[in-house]
């Protein structure tokens, strides 16, 4: 494990919300939104409604850009978050989970526990100076995030599909030369 838990669960978590918006879609209707809710292992308020589905998708560009943004950056771009949101860090264990930060009532806007828990990761990051961690994808035609949190560093692709048709191209690649 890279960060604790709750980090990686959140960069992964805001990663695929910033990939979300990019071609293809993977989240424009409230069931994708519900989805992902369960899928990325939320908790707390969730309305299900077209207006947070608006509020979360609003996020995606600045998740990026907090992702994204060079060491120095960062900090500015997390302590606004912090301070618009006015986080509280408390240590909580609920469910499966065990003692893990949130800083934010269980009852905030779905949103804005996304922004703050992002925020919060990126605090992990910057102390642990591993904004290699994040990039973008080395597909030339995407511009996903990419969290690698494998141990050898390793991970250049933001998804299964890009990593898919790299490999594919590179097969093609080794074939035509192999018939040259």
């Amino acid at each position: 494990m890279v960060f604790a838990h709750d980090t990686e669960s959140a960069l992964v978590s805001a990663a695929a919300l910033a990939n979300a918006v990019l071609p293809p879609l993977t989240i424009s209707t409230v069931a994708e939104l519900d989805a992902f809710y369960r899928d990325q292992g939320y908790t707390g308020r969730h309305d299900g409604t077209d207006a947070e589905l608006d509020a979360v998708l609003a996020l995606a560009p600045r998740l990026r850009a907090l992702l994204l943004a060079a060491r120095d950056d960062a900090p500015d771009l997390v302590n606004a978050a912090l301070a618009e949101t006015r986080a509280v860090p408390r240590l909580v264990r609920h469910d499966t989970e065990d003692w893990h930060l949130h800083a934010v009532p269980d009852d905030a806007p779905f949103d804005v526990r996304i922004l703050v828990e992002t925020a919060l990761a990126m605090i992990d990051v910057v102390r642990a100076d591993a904004h290699d961690r994040l990039g973008t994808c080395a597909d030339d035609t995407c511009d996903g995030v990419v969290v690698d949190l494998s141990r050898n560093r390793s991970r250049r692709y933001c998804s299964t599909t890009c990593t898919n048709r790299n490999a594919q191209a590179a097969l093609r690649a080794r074939r035509a030369a192999e018939e040259d």
